[in-house]
């Protein structure tokens, strides 16, 4: 527990869900949510790392210094004699920016991360536990309607195992 201005906080759950979506303006700044503002200018001391999303082009992850710290050093342990691992770390790592919020609790998103992921006008940013994803409207749209098409042979035993 700890002493923020005049409010305690537990750090050691702090997991974030739901979506906003969100107006990039003109510049490309994306307004941190009203409901998350306080929390993260607090918990994250507006410390914020920007990077790709590992498996896809649709979308950024955005995470808490401390937190980004613990996936980056977990990457970077991977063997850089393996392709797809120098992947990894190149699109992770090599592609991350640290970022802050200005006055107006907005962040600038770099061209190139736009481009890469599709962000336009309308964004969405999705609490994913410990970190945000950032996705065009239009592809979260659609992504929602996506349903997998597994045989029962087909589904891991990982799904097999939920109980929803």
């Amino acid at each position: 527990m700890q002493l923020c201005g005049n409010k305690w906080y537990f750090w050691i759950n702090i997991v974030f869900y739901g979506e906003s979506a969100i107006n990039l303006d003109a510049k490309g700044r994306l307004t941190i949510p009203v409901k998350y503002r306080e929390l993260l200018a607090d918990a994250w001391n507006n410390k914020f790392v920007l990077t790709y999303n590992a498996y896809e082009n649709n979308s950024l992850w955005l995470y808490s210094q401390e937190e980004w710290e613990r996936v980056r050093d977990q990457v970077m342990s991977l063997s850089t004699s393996v392709k797809n691992n120098r992947l990894m770390q190149r699109r992770l790592v090599g592609g991350a920016l640290m970022i802050s919020p200005d006055k107006g609790s907005r962040l600038l998103l770099p061209i190139n991360m736009r481009k890469v992921a599709s962000l336009e006008k309308k964004v969405v940013m999705l609490g994913m536990e410990t970190k945000f994803e950032i996705w065009s409207e239009e592809v979260m749209d659609a992504s929602r309607n996506e349903i997998p098409e597994l045989s029962d042979d087909d589904i891991p035993e990982d799904l097999k195992n939920l109980k929803l």
